[in-house]
């Protein structure tokens, strides 16, 4: 679409805007996820069909990072114990899968003539991997994510993310090849800055990112911190890319690197707006260059490609999730869900094309069956919904002794006490806190805190949220806590939600949102100061418990009649004498007038 000067990138910017609303909302109610939608908007909206955007040139470089933070965050996600608890199904059955589908596919293409060998085998691999976002979101839609089935699925999904990382290192290397350059592959030179670009990235991440990520996080500014975890991803990207390797490599191993940092959560958190706006316009990209009449003249290809891509990617699934010792129905509901090519292979024909390895056509018919593989993804596991998955077993990252998972908002005063006791009670306990010093020497001592705003539903949902027994709110700050208490509860309806109330106000605030259990902070401590007080005015034990469970009756039903606008109900009763104490006082003075009573009168 033309337009005068500046306007032109306003005028794209709206149109990629409002073709994100149109499309994703409808694609997403349809169950068949956003990609589809981005990819969707694209093909109708490019110079193919509407013709609104004339060219996805303009953007392809800004759309890139999109793929770059995608593989940043899954980084971040490749923890070593979470690895470690899967490492039979990552590596046996996630490799086994990507190298007998790639190999039988890179062969194929080989065989018949359509591509040359280096080209064959990059084609072969992409098609190899199915759709990360694709295959979770419809696992966690339908509760079948923590199944055995699920399980390893995500394995073998987990392995090819790994996987993507040398294969998109492996494309400018091969374009070398295609074009007759085959010494500049093997420069030694190259090579040399390779490694050390890839030593001075360890030995950076290892020695200073927690240091950097800490200074930042003491300034208290949630704008620097989102920009120093932008600035991490852009140097690392580009690091490599000068070094000759993929961008795409060095943000990878950027997030490896903080896997295991305090501040995962927090960076997950701040880059997610901008990892799924980016890849959703690296998606529209992808779509534009989707020419419908290649696809029309091609129809009976895509179609018997996408057939043949599900029943031999499906086939093979089956056949070595048995041979790891799953039943027919875990195999077969493996399969169902993997079947489809994934978004990586969009990523790679995109670059391929820009490499000069493939040529538009091939590109554009592999990108349709990818796409028809994905619609046909959700209706495929509709068809095996009757096949039932039995029995769940526990989220990977949680270990055999412990019962139990709790998310613990704020590591204050409060939240410090709950989590002693909670580890003490073998339950998984992860927190989150604002305040880096304090998470330092907290985790000295072995606890799972991590640093970030717990307000955040994006980091709640990073941390564990969804798949927690309980989440502990434990915040200083009152004000934050209704809001971010009713953004759980919404996200997750199931989860027992207890809140530690700063007030009297404050938990008649929160009486308003759907809370199981709130207590106020200096309520408990100061009615059991008070018992202890009344024992050593030498008052028994049961007199003390009638009189705090009247006074708790009395306290609740206050609260209620303020809650209500009665903001003086129960003001005469403060003074009242308790029942309980009135009926002891009488029983006293008639033991006592008992007593003055002559025994011969």
């Amino acid at each position: 679409m033309a337009a005068a000067g500046g306007s032109e990138f306003l005028v794209d910017a709206a149109i990629y805007l409002g073709a994100t609303t149109v499309a994703v909302p409808i694609f997403k109610k349809l169950k068949l996820g956003t990609i589809l939608g981005f990819l969707a908007a694209g093909v109708l909206f490019g110079p193919h069909a509407l013709g609104l955007l004339s060219s996805g040139d303009g953007v392809s470089q800004i759309a890139e990072l999109g793929v770059v933070l995608f593989l940043f965050v899954i980084g971040l996600e490749l923890s070593a114990p979470r690895l470690w608890s899967l490492k039979r199904t990552i590596f046996g059955l996630g490799l086994l899968q990507m190298l007998v589908t790639g190999t039988c596919i890179g062969f194929a293409f080989e065989t018949f003539g359509w591509l040359p060998r280096g080209p064959a085998f990059i084609a072969g691999f992409a098609l190899a991997c199915s759709s990360t976002a694709f295959a979770l979101s419809l696992l966690e839609e339908r509760g079948e994510l923590n199944t055995p089935f699920g399980t390893k699925a995500f394995s073998v999904l987990l392995f090819q993310d790994i996987a993507v990382i040398p294969l998109l290192a492996a494309i400018p290397f091969v374009a070398r090849g295609q074009s007759g350059e085959e010494g500049a592959s093997m420069d030694p030179l190259v090579i040399v800055q390779a490694i050390g670009a890839l030593i001075l990235l360890i030995l950076v991440g290892r020695f200073l990112l927690n240091r950097y990520f800490r200074l930042v996080a003491v300034s208290g500014s949630r704008e620097a911190f989102t920009a120093a975890a932008l600035f991490v991803v852009a140097a690392t990207a580009l690091l490599l890319a000068e070094a000759g390797l993929s961008m795409a490599l060095g943000a990878f191993l950027a997030g490896v690197l903080l896997a295991e940092s305090s501040f995962k959560h927090q960076i997950e958190a701040d880059i997610e707006p901008f990892r799924e706006l980016l890849l959703g316009l690296f998606f529209i990209g992808v779509g534009m260059q989707l020419d419908l009449g290649v696809m029309l003249a091609n129809w009976w290809i895509v179609l018997l490609g996408a057939a043949a891509l599900i029943i031999f990617k499906g086939g093979v699934l089956y056949l070595l999730v048995r041979m790891f010792g799953s039943k027919h129905t875990e195999a077969l509901k493996v399969g169902g869900v993997l079947s489809q090519g994934g978004e990586f292979g969009f990523v790679v024909f995109s670059l391929g094309v820009g490499r000069g390895i493939f040529d538009n056509e091939f590109a554009t018919i592999s990108s349709s069956v990818i796409t028809l593989s994905m619609v046909a993804t959700p209706l495929i596991m509709m068809a095996l919904s009757r096949v039932r998955t039995k029995t769940s077993v526990p989220t990977p990252d949680a270990p055999e002794d412990e019962e139990g998972e709790v998310l613990v908002v704020g590591y204050g005063r409060v939240g410090q006490i709950v989590t002693q006791i909670l580890r003490g009670s073998k339950v998984s306990v992860t927190a989150i806190d604002n305040d880096p010093v304090r998470i330092e020497t907290a985790r000295a001592f072995g606890a799972k805190v991590f640093y970030g705003d717990g307000t955040d539903m994006h980091l709640l949902v990073g941390a564990g949220a969804t798949r927690a027994n309980a989440v502990v709110f434990a915040i200083d700050d009152a004000k934050v806590v209704a809001p971010a208490v009713a953004a759980l509860r919404e996200r997750c309806p199931k989860v027992k939600i207890i809140v530690s109330a700063y007030d009297r106000l404050h938990e008649m605030e929160l009486m308003d949102e759907e809370i199981d259990i709130i207590i106020r902070e200096t309520f408990e401590s100061a009615v059991l100061m008070a018992k202890r007080t009344l024992g050593f005015l030498g008052l028994s034990d049961g007199m003390i418990g009638e009189i705090e469970a009247e006074f708790r009756d009395r306290d609740r039903d206050r609260l209620m009649a303020q809650k209500a606008g009665d903001h003086h109900s129960g003001q005469e009763r403060l003074d009242e004498p308790f029942h309980a104490r009135t009926k002891h006082k009488k029983a006293e003075k008639h033991e006592r007038r008992e007593e003055l009573v002559p025994e011969d009168a």
